[in-house]
């Protein structure tokens, strides 16, 4: 069964390289492109369909694979399929309809609720078990389970679309997170979950070749959209059960572009902005401003949501053995770090490092006390 994965990871990946030209061409053909602007960085005219190629690669590498995958799935991980393919490929329409008409954002919005609708009462995907800390599992009633799942595959759909700001960014941080939960998938013997991260990592990777800087084609919200709804759901079926504690994982790894909404709606707050106007003061933006080049910044976001992928492998780690204090000291790690972080770079602000501040005044009162003595 191993070899699977393997040849399932070559053959997306060769699709990815295969088709993303042609993508690149239709795009053109049909106006689904991007226009330079103050607040963006590329300066010609882009295409921007190039999540239609990581669909068609993922989508196509699948079919092909399917007869020769000897095991048998069981009925819910088959339902699961089935939500992930009808899902994903409402959402990937819903994205390239954007890409070339840039449809309203409430417009956008109902229909996401109405795919995660289907995926929870038309496929039965919904939030099962609560891991209580430091208790045993315990039912959720459906009330609470339904749409508190709808809110996540909501959440995490449009979570990818936050950091679509460089080349490159976007596809690379959405490839490193389905990477970690393709290895959680291994360490957990969920091979469904597996066998769909490695095609899809694949064809991301494949992706990547034109959309590394500089690049020669955006995903658009077809690409962003369509790995958001498929990190909200691999998240969902990523462990033996679907538990409170398996949302705190993908909350981690998505942890780049949601601690930048986070901080930007700081930011807004405490400048006395509109929570929802745009500006140039997310990460990729703070990092640029401190002179590290396109490619250098990219790299360094890349290197942040690895770290954020290795301690959302311990922290599952942890919860298969109910270990919840390894979660808290993950969460603590996690903010303290975002904090710093956050500070350094001039996320919130040049001048608001509550932080850094405190360990300046900490750092001046024992070299006092030193030398007083």
């Amino acid at each position: 069964m191993w070899y699977i994965y393997i040849i399932g990871f070559i053959v997306s990946l060769g699709l990815a390289l295969g088709l993303t030209p042609l993508v690149k061409k239709f795009a053109f053909k049909v106006g689904a492109v991007d226009v330079p602007n103050a607040r963006k960085v590329h300066t010609r005219l882009m295409p921007r369909l190039g999540g239609l190629g990581i669909y068609l690669a993922f989508l196509i590498a699948f079919f092909l694979l399917l007869p020769f995958i000897p095991e048998s799935f069981s009925v819910r991980e088959v339902n699961f399929v089935k939500a992930f393919l009808v899902g994903g490929t409402m959402i990937l329409l819903l994205g390239a309809l954007d890409d070339r008409f840039d449809l309203s954002a409430k417009l956008k919005f109902l229909i996401q609720i109405a795919t995660a609708c289907i995926v929870v009462f038309g496929f039965d995907i919904k939030l099962e078990f609560a891991n209580i800390p430091f208790h045993s599992y315990a039912s959720v009633e459906s009330w609470i389970a339904i749409p508190f799942t709808i809110l996540w595959i909501v959440g995490v759909t449009n979570a990818i679309n936050l950091i679509d700001g460089l080349d490159g960014l976007a596809a690379g941080v959405s490839a490193i997170a389905i990477g970690t939960i393709a290895v959680m998938a291994f360490l957990m013997g969920n091979v469904v979950v597996a066998l769909l991260c490695l095609l899809l990592l694949g064809s991301i990777i494949g992706f990547l070749f034109f959309n590394f800087h500089p690049a020669k084609i955006f995903m658009g919200d077809s690409g962003a959209l369509f790995l958001g709804f498929s990190l909200a759901l691999l998240s969902l079926l990523g462990f033996k059960q679907i538990a409170i504690v398996s949302f705190l994982t993908p909350l981690i790894l998505i942890g780049v572009p949601l601690s930048d909404t986070l901080f930007a709606i700081v930011r807004r707050w405490v400048q006395k902005k509109p929570i929802f106007s745009p500006d140039k003061g997310h990460l990729h933006h703070c990092l640029r401003e401190l002179g590290f080049s396109h490619r250098q910044t990219v790299l360094i976001i890349y290197g942040i949501a690895a770290f954020f992928g290795v301690l959302a492998i311990i922290q599952s780690s942890a919860a298969m053995y109910n270990a919840n204090w390894v979660t808290f000291v993950v969460i603590c790690i996690m903010v303290f770090f975002l904090q710093i972080g956050a500070e350094v770079i001039g996320l919130i602000g040049k001048t608001k490092r509550p932080l850094l501040d405190f360990f300046a005044r900490l750092r001046m009162k024992v070299n006092t006390e030193r030398g007083s003595k």
